[in-house]
């Protein structure tokens, strides 16, 4: 129903992933804008997209949806937020977020920070050397997770609150000028006087 009629070419997709046609100030303000218009409280919006924020620093990325939606489910976020909150973890914050997460779990397991790692990292070079690498990789992930949980949580918790109030009181707003707006209800007076005077 809402695809395209004559679907991209690859080469497209591919570019509209790791660059989006709006650019990325328009993407980033309109995943904000879904995640405000979320139909759920505060504390739920911001838990799910913190959970999917936190997942993205794993290097689990093939089970990164699915973890996320475990993860907020076991602290009752939205999992439609905690799907959104994945898009953390991207092509461009990738090479960073891994670079990051296996230099920390190099140095608390006590191994060197600077290894022979490849310029290109892939899942399959990570898996094929649990030790040397997703170990590593798993433990500086999982103490980021945890921090960017927090980072992501609050700052998303406080921008829903705000959204909800001014909405409420927008809707509040009209409603009361639906009811009995001044200006209307002379108007209206002045419509029927004219029209009991035309008759």
């Amino acid at each position: 129903m809402f695809k395209r009629r004559t679907p991209l070419p690859l080469l497209r997709r591919i570019v509209a992933v790791l660059w989006p046609s709006a650019g990325w100030r328009r993407a980033t303000a309109y995943v904000a804008h879904r995640v405000r218009r979320l139909p759920e409280t505060p504390y739920r919006v911001a838990a799910g997209f913190a959970c999917g924020a936190a997942i993205s620093f794993t290097p689990f990325i093939g089970f990164h949806f699915v973890g996320a939606a475990l993860l907020a489910l076991l602290l009752r976020g939205n999992v439609v937020a905690s799907a959104i909150g994945t898009v953390v973890g991207n092509p461009w914050t990738f090479p960073f977020i891994w670079a990051w997460i296996y230099s920390l779990g190099r140095w608390l397991t006590g191994g060197d920070v600077i290894s022979n790692l490849p310029n290109v990292l892939s899942l399959h070079y990570i898996f094929d050397r649990p030790f040397e690498v997703l170990l590593p990789m798993s433990i500086g992930g999982l103490l980021t997770a945890v921090v960017a949980w927090f980072a992501f949580f609050w700052p998303i918790r406080g921008a829903v609150v705000e959204y909800q109030r001014a909405r409420q009181w927008r809707i509040r707003r009209r409603a009361k000028g639906r009811r009995g707006h001044p200006i209307r209800e002379t108007v209206a007076k002045v419509a029927a006087k004219t029209a009991e005077e035309d008759e």
